[in-house]
């Protein structure tokens, strides 16, 4: 968990940006997108679950925790670690110390370094995942998406890579649990654990699609290849209603900004052209179409805004025309095997019951 110095100077970026942008945006209000909050949140590690500091001067009547060992004069330990007590009188500043009532009994002086709330303390400890558990080491498939498994990459291209996770048994029943996701944002991976995928792919999320459809596949247990080999019972119909709706509303937000602000983002439009055509073969081919194939010159057109935007609207209906057309003609059934996933999903939790990874 990052220390107040960590929260404070992230918070204090997002403001500077901000005010930042009020002075260079000439319509609207200044906005921060997805791509500005996760390059702001790289700065601090684990800022998604993050909390306000604590304040500089705890108040009397607050509930405190030791976090390190307090010696006497002889050497042994006179407050162990861990203790807690409550505040009887605070300091006027930082810089003298907190009378301080234990539980255990008696009174004793502390600095504010040497303790931090209860509560802050119990929701830390709960996070901290146990010594020995490391998530990344249950990764039963890796593969990489983005530009560079779409056949979009240019020089200075990202690799991005996302994956499935699956967590042992033990990582399930402890008071810690194990989280939906877990991300390593300097290498620009995500892995989703593997229920987590199964709802989201038989939902015909597009990003869970891409990952067990994507052409490059850098590792696979023998389970991670089990579940490529039975991707197609995730397919359905719903691809029309997640992928055009999806489409549509974007397109939408697309029009309204660029009433505000002008140019819309390119990339963005790109992508959300590139959906439209993946959508399409989904439905026409019962498989997903991940590299873009002919289409490439066209998208990076689009993405250098080199298309005028009257001609892309004109392209994206006509895509929604061959979407419905193909959503009509598809042989793809009207829902996913849920019952398919179902079985897999138990069976590998059967067998993370192994410490070893399947």
């Amino acid at each position: 968990m990052p220390g107040p110095n960590a929260l404070v100077a992230t918070w204090f970026a997002v403001v500077v940006e901000l005010i930042k942008r009020s002075w260079t945006a000439r319509a609207g209000p200044p906005r921060l997108d997805h791509h500005d909050w996760v390059a702001l949140r790289s700065r601090a590690p684990h800022t998604a679950c993050m909390q306000p500091p604590e304040p500089a001067i705890l108040s009397p009547g607050t509930k405190i925790v030791t976090v390190v060992d307090l010696h006497g004069e002889h050497g042994g330990v006179r407050v162990p670690r861990g203790a807690v007590g409550t505040i009887l009188k605070s300091p006027s500043d930082a810089t003298h110390a907190y009378w301080v009532r234990l539980v255990e009994g008696g009174e004793v002086s502390l600095r504010r370094k040497q303790v931090v709330m209860l509560a802050r303390y119990k929701d830390r400890e709960l996070r901290n995942e146990p010594t020995g558990w490391s998530l990344f080491d249950r990764v039963i498939l890796k593969v990489v998406i983005g530009s560079r498994a779409y056949g979009l990459e240019e020089a200075g291209s990202d690799t991005d890579r996302r994956g499935v996770f699956l967590p042992t048994a033990e990582q399930h029943w402890s008071l810690y649990g194990v989280p939906q996701q877990i991300d390593d944002e300097p290498a620009q991976e995500t892995y989703w654990e593997l229920q987590k995928l199964c709802v989201l792919g038989l939902k015909a999320n597009p990003n869970v699609l891409e990952c067990l459809w994507s052409p490059l596949v850098e590792h696979a247990t023998p389970l991670g290849r089990e579940l490529l080999a039975m991707r197609t019972a995730f397919l359905s119909r719903l691809v029309f209603q997640t992928y055009s709706g999806y489409v549509a509303s974007q397109f939408r937000k697309i029009e309204a900004g660029m009433r505000q602000h002008g140019e819309p983002k390119w990339k963005h439009v790109m992508h959300l052209v590139r959906l439209m055509h993946a959508g399409i073969g989904v439905l026409a081919t019962g498989e997903v179409p991940v590299h873009v194939g002919d289409h490439r010159d066209y998208l990076l057109r689009v993405r250098r805004g080199q298309i005028a935007w009257p001609d892309i609207e004109a392209v994206r209906q006509q895509l929604h025309r061959d979407f419905e057309a193909a959503a009509k003609s598809t042989s793809l059934p009207e829902r996913p095997d849920y019952e398919r996933v179902d079985l897999f999903l138990r069976r590998a939790r059967r067998l993370a019951m192994d410490e070893q990874l399947p």
